[in-house]
């Protein structure tokens, strides 16, 4: 892999996104949804998806409508399931019906409007009925739930496929609400079975249910955070099976020699303490940086280094005093392993005071995602 023409750049290991997969259907035996919303939590949609479906994935899971059509305009993808999880409007119907998108139906009004852009169009909308299980977000309230299949099941235009819910605590100790949730579900489906009726289709397990939740695995698993080897929460770390997916890397573009008492960076917010070594690394808020005092950091030659003073849009500073063998053009590590050290998604999303999700999803599409693997 050469990456002597980049500044800045994410490598990401598709053969660990071909193992995330292949590991969550031996643990649970079920088919695997590879959930690749948000430019696949921020590592590239298209290759994330690639690599899912050639590793076995059977569906391919996205938040919203303009998603699957990103998907669909792939020659390679045009015949992959995807289910959008989101709501979508519904001008949108046809065009699903059209190109075989399925989507996800959350009330009564939504899936009337569906069957009948459906329906004027001579297409068959597919869909999956979402439930409301406990999570308060999106869907129908589970009690509701016969009814509301019934009434998706009389409409012309639409076929219902599946019915799933969403867990809300599922990565976290507290066992009991997730089992309330489970059980909600569970009543709708006997109640649907006892009528005659078992969906095609029943999903509820997301990366932390998958591993920790084994009742809720049901027909297929949403495989979303644990796609990538990262931990659903502190509290529900992946299993040592998997393998993180993306590392952050640039380069060391300056190094100097500052005096004592000068300042560094917009503000002087920070000032030379003694005579520092000073580096720049071409990295900053525009890439997916923290514009925060004190929080970023990276491994220059294996040695874990402070940012110092304000992070700017395309760079930040570096004290290299540890570092004393440091040269112009050092690949720098953000996230992912330098010598003996590693710096993972988790440290940085505790030290930014949020959580791995976001540090992912915020890599900005201008840092170019160098595929390996």
């Amino acid at each position: 892999m050469d990456t002597d023409r980049y500044t800045t750049w994410l490598e990401i290991d598709l053969s660990a996104v071909r193992n995330n997969v292949q590991q969550t259907e031996k643990i649970t035996g079920r088919p695997v949804m590879a959930v690749v919303k948000g430019n696949a939590y921020g590592h590239g949609m298209a290759a994330i998806s690639r690599a899912a479906l050639e590793a076995g994935a059977t569906w391919l899971g996205v938040a919203r409508f303009e998603e699957a059509q990103a998907l669909r305009d792939l020659d390679d993808l045009d015949t992959a399931r995807v289910l959008v999880l989101g709501y979508t409007q519904p001008a949108c119907a046809a065009e699903a019906a059209a190109r075989d998108i399925t989507l996800t139906v959350a009330d009564p009004q939504t899936g009337q409007a569906y069957a009948a852009a459906a329906a004027k169009v001579g297409r068959t909308l597919r869909v999956h009925a979402k439930m409301d299980t406990g999570m308060n977000r999106l869907g129908v309230i589970a009690a509701d739930g016969v009814q509301f299949v019934q009434a998706l099941r009389g409409m012309d235009g639409v076929e219902l496929e599946g019915v799933f819910t969403h867990y809300a605590i599922a990565d976290q100790p507290e066992r009991e609400v997730t089992g309330e949730q489970f059980a909600r579900f569970r009543t709708l489906v006997d109640a649907l079975q006892a009528g005659g009726w078992r969906p095609p289709l029943l999903h509820t397990a997301n990366s932390a249910a998958s591993m920790y939740h084994p009742d809720t695995w049901y027909d297929m698993t949403r495989l979303g955070i644990a796609l990538y080897g990262l931990d659903p929460s502190p509290e529900a770390p992946v299993l040592p099976v998997y393998r993180p997916v993306l590392g952050w890397k640039t380069r060391l573009v300056s190094v100097k020699m500052l005096p004592a008492g000068q300042g560094v960076s917009y503000g002087h917010r920070y000032r030379t303490q003694g005579e520092e070594r000073i580096g720049v690394i071409a990295a900053g808020y525009a890439d997916g940086m923290r514009r925060k005092i004190g929080v970023n950091f990276g491994l220059v030659r294996g040695v874990r280094v402070p940012v110092v003073g304000t992070v700017c849009m395309d760079q930040c500073m570096v004290n290299l005093d540890d570092v004393p063998d440091a040269r112009v053009g050092d690949e720098v590590v953000l996230i992912g392993r330098q010598g003996e050290q590693h710096i993972s998604a988790e440290d940085v999303g505790e030290a930014w005071g949020t959580i791995n999700y976001e540090v992912t999803c915020a890599m900005a599409a201008r840092v170019p995602r160098i595929n390996i693997g």
